[in-house]
């Protein structure tokens, strides 16, 4: 089997793909841009990729491609019908990485809501060596405890984001997109509410059409002025223009995004203007990315492409679509 590794890089030069020497040749380039994906996939059996786009256009003239398999949970950069017409079977990799992203959402919420940026620097710039006093607080913080916790998608990370806001004495509360949420441990509500009683919401739910641009102007006026927003899921789900104009006008708190419309994050970007980290933070796509995470996605990927040469179905895309 030849096995062609399109975007190596994508999962971190420290950690090893040579597990899959194990399974065929194989042949990997750190990054592939869109016009070189048909020759480098011309002669290839199995594709692993992130990102590339995947379609007729890129594997028309790749005749041996059997599977595809994503160093991802996201796929929709694969054209699943087209690879379905064809006989080409579609893999993903599920829940990787939901520790580190619920850990990333509170990293992220306490880091805003504790002004960590502001005291850091307080100490830092002297001034706290200067004061007589032990302690300082000039900025207000506030407990988690007590507080709302709102959720947007009750899927994996959802729910372990769920029972951390609770153990930190959260009310949880979430939405569900789609309406077909099963979860009973936690409060459903209309996303009226969701949105008028959270303290910190929290996005976790997968980009479609039903959530481009869920939380757009009118949705984001409905929050507290007091209340922070995450984004771990992806950048298209909140306007960025919208949410530009609340921050810069005070209509919420504070946001923390992982993702972002465009990425990496576009130059002329509105976000970027916003330099008080105390209001927003934007971290580059990496609350997935821990060692740990990056490990696993490697070994399922692995167990996949295995699974399939054996032939046996595990985390088969095209067969749930």
């Amino acid at each position: 089997m030849k096995i062609v590794v399109l975007e190596r890089s994508s999962v971190g030069m420290d950690v090893s793909i040579d597990v899959f020497n194990e399974l065929g040749e194989v042949t990997a380039y750190n990054n592939t841009l869109y016009d070189d994906i048909a020759e480098r996939v011309k002669d290839a059996d199995i594709i692993v990729a992130n990102k590339s786009p995947l379609n007729e256009r890129t594997l028309k003239d790749a005749p041996n491609v059997k599977l595809i398999c994503e160093f991802a949970t996201g796929y929709d950069n694969v054209d699943v019908n087209y690879c379905k017409s064809r006989g080409i079977g579609v893999c993903n990799v599920r829940n990787y990485s939901t520790e580190m992203v619920a850990q990333h959402t509170f990293a992220m919420a306490l880091f805003l809501c504790e002004k960590l940026r502001h005291y850091d620097d307080y100490v830092k710039s002297g001034k706290y060596a200067a004061q007589e006093r032990f302690s300082n607080f000039d900025i207000p913080f506030y407990e988690l405890n007590g507080k709302t916790w709102g959720i947007i998608g009750m899927g994996n990370i959802g729910r372990k984001v769920a029972e951390i806001a609770k153990a930190f004495g959260c009310r949880v509360i979430f939405y569900s997109v789609t309406g077909n949420s099963t979860v009973t441990d936690y409060e459903r509500v209309d996303f009226d509410t969701v949105l008028s009683e959270s303290d910190f919401l929290s996005i976790h739910c997968p980009l479609s059409d039903l959530t481009r641009n869920l939380l757009d102007e009118s949705e984001i006026s409905k929050m507290k002025k007091t209340a922070y927003l995450i984004n771990v899921a992806r950048g298209p789900i909140v306007n960025e223009e919208a949410l530009y104009d609340a921050l810069l006008n005070d209509r919420i708190a504070g946001a923390g995004l992982d993702v972002l419309t465009k990425e990496p994050i576009a130059r002329d970007s509105l976000l970027q203007r916003i330099q008080d980290s105390g209001r927003l933070i934007i971290t580059p796509h990496l609350a997935w990315a821990s060692v740990e995470a990056r490990e696993r996605c490697v070994q399922m990927n692995y167990d996949n492409i295995k699974a399939f040469l054996e032939g046996r179905v595990l985390n088969r895309i095209d067969l749930e679509i």
